[in-house]
């Protein structure tokens, strides 16, 4: 591999663009569905992180959807345009907003998530179900260890990001 000579680094090279590959994969199995309902899956993560976790405040939708603040108010913005989703104060200290699902937003998740679960179910179906817990404690371990020494952003690491966004 051209400027690699480390075979550490050609190997995690290499699982990382299968990385890709797969998720690129799995995420053309699922999103079909959510599109036609007119939703991105940052929208369906917000609606699904309310519906299985009840009222969330901004931060704790972040984390569920891993997504940036100013990205997360969007979407949200665009729920909330939808009547899909409101924001309420929180009576006991009105500084915090919760984001909570309106009766049309409950009745879309209901019916979607399901679907969209067996969806993602068909989509990781080569994988046996020990296959799929052994691959969700390996991501796991990875998302862990990855944010344990998080690069320093760099100029070159900006391009090559920008370069594998538009592969």
């Amino acid at each position: 591999m051209f400027g690699i000579d480390d075979p550490a680094a050609v190997a995690a090279i290499s699982a990382y663009v299968k990385l890709l590959r797969a998720t690129r994969a799995v995420m053309a199995r699922v999103e079909p569905r959510i599109i036609a309902h007119g939703l991105t899956t940052t929208q369906l993560g917000v609606l699904e992180g309310i519906l299985h976790k009840g009222p969330l405040t901004h931060r704790e939708l972040g984390r569920k959807v891993l997504t940036s603040a100013a990205n997360l108010t969007d979407v949200i913005d665009k729920l909330e345009a939808r009547g899909l989703v409101v924001r309420v104060r929180c009576p006991e200290d009105r500084r915090q907003v919760k984001v909570e699902l309106s009766v049309c937003g409950r009745a879309l998740i209901e019916r979607l998530f399901p679907s969209h679960a067996h969806d993602i179910a068909d989509a990781m179906s080569a994988l046996n179900p020990a296959e799929i817990t052994q691959l969700g404690n390996l991501l796991r371990k990875l998302g862990m260890g990855a944010t344990q020494n998080p690069a320093e952003p760099t100029i070159a690491n900006t391009e090559a990001e920008d370069h594998l966004s538009t592969r």
